[in-house]
């Protein structure tokens, strides 16, 4: 059965009017928003400054993630880490890396629909507090929720490309692989160096 938020820690993440305000107290707050409260250690909110202009926006924690509370330091966020800095990139001091929902779902799996929804106010809040010029979508996951319009797509004529979204006026989207797909996908590698690519010209206009 799905328990909320009490009403006062519910005003007190969403009515935040910083960043570090709402880490705070998204991270310090006993969310049932949905069922993945049941198993989680921590609330992951993102790693990284929150000052950047490029956000960055995955799936869900998994092990490492829900063990430290800090998004994207397993093996994923290891690869991700070393295709940024190939073109000069730091993801702790250039970017903000949060995901779509904060709890670890079991085995790993993708976060369910239901379960993201109960997310979506919160990164709809970092967006609006961080208000980055990019954001990065790592994988299908994150590319469907934070864009319900598209219900039936293949990532690869996805990723790559730069598109903006109407109810985020300002902010340049690009749709990445997720760098746990090149872990067990050696032949995405070069596309994801090529897709870094476009990225750090676009960043040098």
């Amino acid at each position: 059965m799905q328990v909320d938020l009490a009403p006062d820690q519910t005003g007190a993440v969403l009515s935040a009017e910083t960043y570090p305000q709402f880490a705070h107290a998204l991270r310090n707050s006993s969310c049932r928003m949905c069922e993945l409260c049941h198993g989680r250690t921590n609330i992951v909110v993102d790693r990284g400054n929150f000052k950047a202009k490029i956000m960055v926006i995955g799936e869900a924690p998994g092990k490492n993630e829900d063990l430290t509370g800090k998004a994207f330091i397993g093996r994923g966020g290891k690869t991700f880490d070393q295709v940024m800095l190939a073109i000069g990139l730091d993801t702790n001091r250039d970017m903000i890396i949060c995901n779509v929902a904060k709890c670890r779902p079991p085995d790993n799996r993708a976060p369910k629909p239901e379960e993201a929804a109960a997310c979506k106010p919160f990164l709809l809040k970092q967006i609006e507090l961080v208000r980055p010029k990019v954001i990065l979508l790592l994988g299908a996951t994150a590319l469907k929720h934070v864009d319900p319009t598209r219900k039936i797509f293949f990532m690869e004529s996805e990723v790559g490309k730069f598109f903006t979204l109407p109810q985020f006026p300002g902010i340049q989207f690009m749709a990445l692989y997720h760098p746990a797909a090149l872990l067990y996908n050696s032949k995405l590698k070069p596309a994801m160096a090529e897709h870094a690519q476009k990225l750090k010209s676009f960043l040098s206009l």
